[in-house]
C-alpha cells in the first residue's frame, strides 16, 4: 500500500474551493455596476478565479482525502485563496500610484482579510481613491475566513464530506472542534448559519442607529460593511479612523457583537436548544469574560483617574485635544476601556481611538491582552483562553503534586479529566507560538535596521505579535490610524507567513515542513 502523501488529491479540492471563491466575487462586480466604478476589475478576477481554479482541479478528477492529504489541502487552500485574493487589488492599482499597485502589498492585504488579521499597509488617501466595490472585497474576505474557507467548503461541497472531519479539526482555531450534529457537513452549515445569523442582527442594528438619527454618518453601506469585520474579528473599516469615526452608540453595539464573536459558537448552539445554563456552567467562557471584564475594569480605571493619556510632547500628544474629555468622566472611560480591551483580546482590532495616545503602562496591558485570545471554536485568534486555563490549572496541579507525590490529580476542563497528551499538545503549541514570536521580533528588527527604517523594540514587538495573532494594529508606528506600509517588503512577507500560520494554529503549516510527513 502506498502511504506518501497525494498531493494532486490535496491540490485538486483546493482548486474546487478557489472555483467557488469566484462567487463571492459577484457582490463586488453588483456594488461596482451600481456605482459605475470597478466593472473591469471585478469581471476579470471573476475569469481569472475560475481559469485558476479549473486547472488545478482537473489534476486529480477523483481525489481521496486521507488524513495527511487534509492537513495539506488546509494550507494550500489558505495560501491559495490569499494569492488569488489579490487580484482585485493588482488590477484596481493597476497604471495608478496606490499603495496596492506593489505585489507584497497586494499580498500583505488579502492574507489580512482571509486570515481576519486587519492589519493593513492602505492609509488614508489609499482608501478614499478605491472604489467602493473593491473596499467591499477587503470587508468580505475578512467575512469568508472568518468561520474558515475550509468549513464553509465542507457545508456546501458534497465531496469534501466524506474528510470533513478532518478538514475542520486541521483548519478549526483551537485545540479542537466540537461535533453538534451527526453529519459533519451539518456541523459546518449550523456554525455558518449562526454566524450569518449575527451579522445580519448587526447590520440592522447599525442601520437603526442611522435611521433613529444616532449615527448620522453609518448609511446603509458602511451598515453593511462593517458586520462583515465585526464577526470574524477582522478590524477592516472603509473609513481612515476606524470606528472612532461613529458615534457612541455604535461603539456600544458593536462591542456585545465582539464579544460574541470572540465566544465558542458551540455555546450559541446549545443556548437554541434549550441548554440555558450551558454558558454559565463552561470553564472557558467564564474565563474569557474574567479576563475582559479585569482588564477593562483597570484600563477605565486608569484613563477615569487622568494618567492614562499621554500629557507630554512625543507619542500621542497631538490627539491630546480630541480626547481630554476622557479624564474624569465616566462614560467615555468606560467605553473606550471596554471597547478598546474586548477589541484586542478577541483580535479584531477595531479602535475607538488612537490609543496610541495612552500611557505606556495601558499599551503594556493592550499588549498583554493580544496574547489572550479569544475561545477555541470562536472567530478569535492569538494563543486563545481555553489553553492558559489548562497551563494555570497544570501549573497548580504540579505545585499540588509536589507536596504530595503520592496523590492522583488529573487537569479537569468542565469537570472531565484532560488526556495528558492534550495537555503536551497545549505545551507544545504554546512554546512554538511563542518561539515563532521571539524569532519574528528579531527578524523584523534587523530588516529595520538593514535598510535604515526607525522602528523601536516596543514597536517590532507590537508589529509581531498583532500578525501573528491576527490582531491587526499595533503601536506606534503600526498603531490603529497607522499602517504597515514603510516595513521593508521582505518583513512584509514575513508578517504575511506569520499571519498564515497564525490562523491555522501553527501546526497543520508546519507539519509540512517534517520529512515524516512526505515519507511513506
Amino acid at each position: 500500500m502506498d502511504l506518501r502523501v497525494d498531493w494532486r488529491a490535496s491540490v485538486s479540492l483546493t482548486g474546487r474551493v478557489i472555483k467557488y471563491l469566484a462567487l463571492a466575487l459577484v457582490l463586488p462586480l453588483l456594488v461596482a455596476v451600481i456605482y459605475d466604478d470597478g466593472v473591469v476589475t471585478f469581471g476579470v478576477a471573476i475569469l481569472l478565479t475560475v481559469v485558476v481554479g479549473l486547472l488545478a482541479e482537473r489534476l486529480d478528477p477523483d481525489p481521496d482525502l486521507g488524513s495527511r492529504e487534509a492537513f495539506l489541502m488546509v494550507a494550500l487552500t489558505w495560501l491559495s485563496v490569499a494569492v488569488v485574493g489579490t487580484i482585485p487589488y493588482l488590477l484596481a492599482g493597476m497604471g495608478t500610484e496606490s499603495t496596492l499597485a506593489h505585489p507584497v502589498n497586494a499580498l500583505f492585504e488579502s492574507m489580512s482579510g482571509f486570515t481576519t488579521t486587519g492589519a493593513t499597509v492602505m492609509g488614508q488617501i489609499s482608501l478614499e481613491r478605491h472604489s467602493h466595490a473593491l473596499l467591499l472585497w477587503r470587508q468580505l474576505t475578512q467575512w469568508l475566513g472568518g468561520m474558515g474557507i475550509v468549513v464553509l467548503a465542507v457545508a456546501i461541497l458534497p465531496e469534501l464530506s466524506v474528510g470533513g472531519a478532518q478538514l475542520m479539526d486541521a483548519e478549526a482555531p483551537g485545540p479542537g472542534i466540537e461535533k453538534l450534529t451527526p453529519r459533519i457537513a451539518e456541523t459546518a452549515r449550523t456554525l455558518w448559519l449562526i454566524y450569518a445569523g449575527f451579522t445580519v442582527l448587526q447590520m440592522l442594528l447599525l442601520y437603526g442607529l442611522h435611521l433613529a438619527g444616532l449615527a448620522p454618518n453609518m448609511g446603509l453601506y458602511n451598515a453593511v460593511v462593517h458586520p462583515f469585520t465585526t464577526m470574524p474579528t477582522g478590524g477592516f473599516s472603509p473609513e481612515a479612523r476606524s470606528i472612532e469615526a461613529f458615534s457612541a452608540a455604535v461603539q456600544w453595539v458593536i462591542i456585545p457583537f465582539m464579544v460574541a464573536a470572540g465566544t465558542n459558537f458551540a455555546l450559541f448552539w446549545r443556548l437554541l436548544n434549550g441548554e440555558r445554563r450551558v454558558v454559565v456552567r463552561d470553564t472557558e467562557f467564564r474565563a474569557y469574560a474574567g479576563a475582559l471584564g479585569a482588564l477593562s475594569a483597570v484600563v477605565a480605571g486608569v484613563l477615569f483617574l487622568g494618567p492614562g493619556i499621554v500629557r507630554e510632547a512625543g507619542v500621542g500628544a497631538e490627539y491630546l485635544a480630541a480626547y481630554v474629555g476622557i479624564e474624569g468622566s465616566l462614560e467615555p472611560a468606560l467605553r473606550h476601556a471596554t471597547f478598546q480591551v474586548v477589541s484586542i483580546i478577541t483580535t479584531t482590532g477595531y479602535a475607538s481611538m488612537d490609543f496610541n495616545a495612552w500611557s505606556p503602562a495601558l499599551k503594556y496591558v493592550l499588549l498583554f491582552g493580544m496574547f489572550i485570545g479569544g475561545s477555541a471554536g470562536s472567530t478569535g485568534g492569538a494563543i486563545k483562553i481555553v489553553r492558559w486555563v489548562v497551563i494555570l490549572k497544570s501549573v497548580r496541579r504540579e505545585l499540588f503534586t509536589s507536596v504530595h507525590p503520592e496523590a492522583v490529580s488529573p487537569v479537569r476542563l468542565a469537570g472531565r479529566p484532560l488526556d495528558e497528551r492534550a495537555i503536551r499538545g497545549i505545551y507544545g503549541f504554546t512554546l512554538l507560538y511563542l518561539l515563532c514570536f521571539v524569532l519574528g521580533v528579531a527578524f523584523v528588527m534587523l530588516d529595520a535596521a538593514r535598510v535604515g527604517y526607525a522602528i523601536s523594540a516596543f514597536e517590532g514587538m507590537s508589529a509581531v505579535a498583532a500578525t501573528l495573532g491576527n490582531v491587526g494594529p499595533g503601536f506606534g508606528a503600526v498603531g490603529p490610524m497607522n499602517s504597515y506600509l514603510e516595513f521593508p517588503a521582505s518583513s512584509k512577507l514575513l508578517m504575511v507567513f506569520l499571519m498564515w500560520i497564525g490562523r491555522l494554529e501553527i501546526f497543520p503549516v508546519f507539519v509540512l515542513l517534517t520529512r515524516a510527513f512526505w515519507r511513506s
